[in-house]
């Protein structure tokens, strides 16, 4: 099974020529290498010239996607009284109070991508930063999903706003579709990111910040993009 897997994927990187590719010819590039049976999800990797070691040069923010995802994000909220009832109206598939952090933190219960709290709940879900930390589920002000507004980051989330933040490496990545989606949204969806991106560049970075990006499919091969053209389409 497994030689039958690398064979593909020899024959799908053999399509792929070493050198840098415009977006708007990577994303029918890595459709055609598709071998996988199912839909896969398309990512975006970015090479920055941040050190992450210093607070100052982390890269981090959120962006919408502009035609989302391919799939709805489950989304769990924390609340308390009528943000409870807003939680439920706007869509939310678990929604409560600290019955919610309880189960959180004895059953290490994770079965949400996404987690919103409002503000006053925040001290309680503070406890939970062993349990969704590692997952990157923990709430925060900074991504929209520490608020009082539980209906519209519901929307948000629901409608494909996806979290970008640089890893220990100087990496971000960030999932821009399925490998089904048209070309033109994968090329929308991902250029949103890369604008995203460069506009988070902190004050702090110097020299060249986006070093080299690569665009790849869950199996497929990865294909380097032409970053210089992408900058400039992101500055546009």
């Amino acid at each position: 099974m497994s030689q039958k897997i690398s064979k593909n994927l020899a024959k799908a990187r053999a399509l792929v020529e070493p050198r840098p590719y415009p977006l708007v010819d990577a994303v029918p590039l890595l459709q055609k290498a598709k071998y996988a049976k199912f839909d896969e999800t398309v990512d975006l990797t970015l090479r920055l010239g941040v050190d992450p070691k210093h607070a100052d040069q982390m890269v981090r923010g959120t962006v919408v996607l502009p035609h989302g995802l391919g799939k709805s994000k489950t989304v769990a909220v924390i609340a308390s009284g009528d943000k409870i009832r807003d939680a439920e109206a706007a869509g939310a598939e678990f929604f409560g109070g600290e019955e919610l952090v309880e189960r959180i933190q004895k059953e290490g219960w994770t079965d949400f991508d996404a987690l919103i709290a409002t503000p006053d709940m925040m001290k309680s879900v503070g406890r939970l930063g062993k349990v969704l930390g590692p997952r990157g589920l923990m709430p925060n002000p900074k991504t929209g999903t520490v608020t009082t507004d539980v209906a519209a980051a519901i929307r948000e989330i629901k409608a494909g706003k996806v979290e970008f933040r640089t890893d220990k490496t100087a990496l971000v990545h960030v999932p821009v579709g399925k490998l089904s989606f048209d070309p033109q949204k994968l090329i929308d969806n991902a250029m949103t990111v890369i604008t995203s991106v460069m506009k988070a560049k902190p004050s702090a970075a110097k020299g060249k910040y986006i070093k080299g990006i690569t665009l790849s499919s869950t199996m497929g091969p990865g294909i380097q993009l032409d970053a210089a053209a992408a900058e400039l389409a992101g500055k546009s």
